[in-house]
């Protein structure tokens, strides 16, 4: 089940349109519109180039990626 990604879509709507965001990474605007509505969450690459784009931790625009492997991390150290 996706959950929204509200601060990175507050994010790219101070940089501009679905549109301007997804070409000024070199992506498509699909693509940035299932990255924003967290039905796909990005490789790490895109990942790190997005929060270098929007000058944010990438941990606050993916939390929910972070929050998931946080919790799988702390299963193996048992």
């Amino acid at each position: 089940m996706s959950k929204k990604r509200h601060y990175f879509s507050e994010c790219r709507k101070s940089k501009g349109t679905q549109k301007q965001v997804a070409f000024d990474n070199e992506i498509s605007t699909v693509y940035l519109r299932m990255i924003e509505n967290g039905t796909f969450t990005p490789g790490r690459d895109l990942m790190f180039r997005l929060a270098n784009y929007f000058n944010q931790p990438v941990e606050r625009l993916f939390p929910d990626y972070f929050e998931s492997n946080k919790n799988y991390c702390a299963c193996c150290d048992n």
